[in-house]
């Protein structure tokens, strides 16, 4: 039987994602949310968590267009000098990280304060992912696992996408089609790097193409699809407000057509659903 996590991503973004993540849950469709430590909706985010006891809850990583939690002036590779923000631009962060000008212990450093926010608030965090899959670059995959292996943590996302899903999601702009397809070629790093580290994660991520674009064909084109394995329905539902308005966000009408079309998971049959927290454990 396949094992599916249904994950929402940018729990604590904006009031109206955390409604989405609170309804979903009660729905039977979202097992896990992963949580934006330092952003507009955290402390509502805390306290819908805190009252959902089985819905995982793992650390969305922000090291790019966010806030951080560290002091700007002890992660100053990570920040624009100018406004002690993250840069806003990933193509701009990978630039720096690839010209040797953002350190490994800052971001092992920001990281860490990240998890250890959220984990004071009386989190128990099942697992890690990073805003914007920053952790599919070994130079970000190594400290953010290091962080969070000192935390307790030990399973991750896996961000790439495969085959399988990358042929059933048929609407995806073609461009970001080939982006995703090029970025597979981290994938056997990504995976020896975190068996090395003894990690625990999925066969993949499915949704990663489609984002911007679900809807319910693109759910049952995809669950109709996947094959035995454990994967994870990487998703962005939500509700648009004031707030989420304000966000540097390019995912703004396509939240609620995407939070409508998972909906149509629980009626699918002969899939098990669960979160991170169960990956190590199968049902007979």
């Amino acid at each position: 039987m396949p094992r599916l996590i249904v994950n929402a991503d940018d729990f604590g973004l904006a009031p109206g994602v955390n409604r989405a993540v609170l309804e979903l849950h009660a729905a039977e469709v979202l097992t896990s949310a992963t949580m934006m430590a330092q952003s507009a909706a955290t402390d509502e985010a805390v306290r819908m968590a805190l009252a959902m006891p089985t819905l995982g809850v793992g650390c969305h990583v922000v090291l790019v267009d966010g806030t951080p939690v560290s002091p700007g002036t002890s992660i100053r590779s990570l920040v624009d000098r100018n406004n002690g923000a993250f840069h806003s631009s990933p193509g701009n962060f990978l630039k720096r990280l690839y010209t040797a000008r953002i350190r490994s212990a800052e971001v092992e450093a920001e990281a860490a304060a990240q998890i250890a926010l959220l984990q004071s608030y009386g989190l128990r965090l099942t697992h890690i992912d990073t805003h914007k899959h920053m952790h599919m670059f070994p130079l970000i995959l190594r400290p953010v696992l290091r962080a969070a292996k000192a935390a307790g943590i030990h399973a991750v996302r896996n961000p790439f996408e495969p085959i399988w899903s990358l042929n059933a999601t048929a609407n995806a702009p073609e461009m970001r089609r080939a982006e995703v397809v090029l970025l597979r070629r981290f994938e056997a790093k990504f995976r020896r790097i975190v068996e090395k580290e003894g990690f625990e994660t999925t066969d993949g991520a499915i949704g990663i193409l489609a984002t911007g674009t679900v809807n319910l064909a693109t759910v049952n084109a995809l669950i109709n699809a996947m094959p035995e394995g454990t994967y994870e329905f990487v998703s962005h539902p939500g509700y648009r407000d004031d707030q989420l308005a304000r966000s540097n966000t390019r995912l703004l009408e396509s939240r609620e057509i995407e939070r409508n079309a998972l909906v149509a998971i629980k009626d699918y049959r002969g899939i098990d659903l669960i979160s991170f927290g169960g990956l190590g454990h199968r049902s007979e």
